[in-house]
């Protein structure tokens, strides 16, 4: 969701250096009485092909960051358009019809000076195998919205904005985000591979990746096999290991989360006797996000079989691990809690455990705080006939609530339509939800007035991405193959309320298997958030290590393991 969530994709590569901003004081033209509208072009000599994808104007008071950088749940107000087909030398105008947030029109804008930017996520017209023709991100990849490569943008330009006087504010796109990628180092390799199982479905390149943490001798000792960890972070560095003892960034939230630092970790990974396993972050961009969850879905694609038939198997050979069930886990938090869940639950005889933490909803019936079965409103829990009252999507450990649905919905709408805006909700509904007449995921709920369509929620249930639901209707398979598997970690007032769904399995798993069947739940109390983590880093790969050692099979050399 987000903190640990924002600096996986910090570390991704893609927090961009602000520039200098250009100050026009010339940057309004004379506009039709009332007029409030940006209007946006290129040059030929900077693309010579139509352009078409989702154009945002950001306007911020803030000086420093690029506004574009400033786009967010709390950032500077963005209005957004399709731009379908627009020529070099054409101009579009983005007006008051725009959809706003957190600003509704552009009309609306308060009077004074602004910094504004023009920014483009360019579409691709693709023809998937499942026979619909739609207009998809043409570079799907790691980072926040509107911060892909191959984004557009323009310079950065200071106006002052009078919505009653009105304004015309031109802004040309002349620069495009570069492809960034870290270099290998001697702990870490990066690996890249076309997936012809996901490019096929696509119809245009698909491509997995990840970051693999070599274990300390692990040149040294060219016969070694290793268990190996699956990270579902968005392609950090695993643990978001330093070799540099340094403060960073990121310290703070990670001590915030119960974990040691990157260099911390760093000198628990090159303790003479720390476990040797591998571990690899795992990156999975799909056009709708820059996560794909795992699994198999109608709109994304079968990227659970991509995920176990391409790029692990290639991964296990490549570096060595004993590619063994006994000996290859997953773990994940908040996204990545949700996939390594659901890669332990749709894969149970190739994983040998999950260790998750603080999920994204693995019961529908708290998809948040919204039964998806059972409320017909996003937007407003009814209170009586007279009065409702706004339902949260945020909080804070104190229960402060500091963003609500219809928020983020509003943020999900102006971003992109045709579940493009490459954000939470809509995400969860491409993974999760059929596909629509038109090609593109079917809403779970309108974006304007919060109705929920219950065809889609039993969709979702149906096809197994409940995973309370989809565990308790398996159980008779899944209950023997789960067993002491299973390690989910929560804080007991988790910002998204995510640990309500966590309940919610638990209270399943010992109806369904007792209260002795080996599955462990951690609840941190009190007053721990989104990313708490029961012990540090070090203390979870000892966890992984020792159940691999547990479960050996007789004869395996584990001394390697420990050399």
């Amino acid at each position: 969701m987000t903190n640990l969530k924002t600096i996986r994709l910090a570390r991704a590569g893609l927090r961009l250096a602000a520039i200098a901003l250009t100050i026009w004081t010339y940057g309004t033209a004379a506009a039709s009485a009332a007029e409030a509208r940006f209007t946006v072009s290129f040059d030929a000599s900077f693309r010579s092909e139509p352009l078409t994808g989702r154009l945002l104007v950001v306007v911020t008071d803030k000086a420093g960051a690029e506004p574009r950088q400033q786009i967010g749940m709390y950032g500077a107000p963005i209005f957004g358009i399709d731009l379908n087909g627009l020529r070099p030398g054409e101009s579009a105008s983005l007006g008051a019809a725009a959809v706003g947030y957190p600003v509704a029109s552009t009309a609306k804008l308060p009077a004074g000076d602004y910094y504004v930017q023009a920014i483009v996520e360019p579409y691709r017209q693709v023809h998937r195998a499942d026979g619909h023709t739609i207009w998809a991100v043409s570079h799907p990849g790691q980072g926040v919205p509107f911060a892909f490569p191959g984004n557009l943008y323009s310079a950065p330009v200071k106006v002052h904005l009078d919505p009653a006087a009105g304004f015309d504010v031109r802004l040309k796109l002349n620069q495009i985000i570069p492809e960034s990628r870290q270099p290998d180092t001697a702990w870490i390799k990066r690996v890249r591979v076309k997936s012809e199982i996901l490019s096929r479905f696509w119809g245009m390149p698909i491509y997995l990746g990840a970051n693999v943490l070599l274990p300390k001798g692990y040149a040294e000792h060219p016969d070694a096999h290793y268990p190996i960890v699956y990270l579902q972070s968005f392609s950090a560095d695993p643990f978001f290991i330093s070799d540099k003892p340094g403060p960073s960034p990121e310290d703070a939230a990670l001590r915030d989360a119960n974990l040691q630092t990157g260099y911390e970790f760093f000198q628990s990974w090159t303790w003479d006797k720390f476990p040797r396993i591998l571990a690899a972050t795992v990156e999975q961009p799909c056009p709708y996000f820059v996560e794909a969850y795992s699994v198999d879905s109608a709109n994304c694609g079968p990227y659970g079989e991509a995920l176990t038939k391409e790029l692990f198997p290639y991964l296990e050979k490549k570096f060595r691990a004993i590619g063994k069930p006994y000996a290859r886990f997953v773990e994940g938090a908040s996204t990545g809690g949700w996939e390594s869940l659901a890669l332990q639950l749709k894969y149970p005889d190739y994983f040998g455990g999950t260790w998750t933490f603080n999920p994204d909803p693995i019961s529908f019936r708290h998809y948040q705080l919204i039964d998806i079965y059972k409320d017909d409103n996003a937007f407003e829990v009814p209170l009586s006939s007279w009065m409702h009252a706004e339902r949260s999507m945020k909080r804070t450990v104190e229960g402060q609530v500091l963003l609500t649905i219809r928020q983020l919905s509003a943020l999900e709408a102006a971003l992109g339509d045709k579940g493009r805006s490459g954000f939470q909700l809509e995400c969860w509904e491409a993974i999760y939800g059929p596909v629509g007449e038109d090609g593109y995921p079917k809403p779970l709920w309108d974006k304007a007035t919060g109705r929920i369509d219950h065809s889609v929620a039993a969709y979702m249930r149906d096809h197994g991405y409940d995973l309370t639901d989809y565990t308790e209707r398996n159980w008779a398979t899944l209950g023997p193959k789960l067993r002491g598997k299973l390690n989910i970690i929560s804080g007991d007032m988790d910002w998204f309320y995510l640990n309500n769904a966590v309940y919610d399995f638990q209270a399943m798993i010992e109806k369904m298997g007792g209260p002795d069947y080996p599955a462990r739940f951690v609840f941190g109390r009190p007053k721990k958030g989104h990313n708490w983590h029961h012990k540090d880093w070090a203390g979870v790969v000892q966890e992984m290590a020792a159940q691999a050692l547990g479960n050996a099979p007789a004869g395996e050399n584990t001394a390697q393991w420990h050399y």
